[in-house]
């Protein structure tokens, strides 16, 4: 018994843009394995998705900086327009 399973391409439209952001993050991957690696983060190594790393700057002095250079922002930009 002979037995041949299809495997259907679909195509996608994505701006040009994202096509190159894609492209570099691909390396030696297919685009659909970097798809399932971008949409199952659970399979990629850590630190390579946005999500593992959320939170990274609070721990740092700059970003304390840069944090209440924010709030000053936030309070003048309130008391102008509000």
């Amino acid at each position: 018994m002979y037995i041949h399973m299809y495997t259907m391409a679909k195509t996608i439209m994505i701006s040009n843009d994202v096509y190159k952001e894609l492209k570099t993050l691909k390396r030696d991957k297919s685009f659909s394995e970097l798809l399932k690696d971008l949409l199952n983060p659970g399979n990629v190594k850590k630190g390579s998705s946005l999500k593992d790393c959320l939170g990274l700057l609070k721990k740092d002095k700059e970003w304390e900086e840069i944090e209440k250079d924010i709030k000053r922002g936030w309070k003048s930009w309130s008391k102008k327009y509000a």
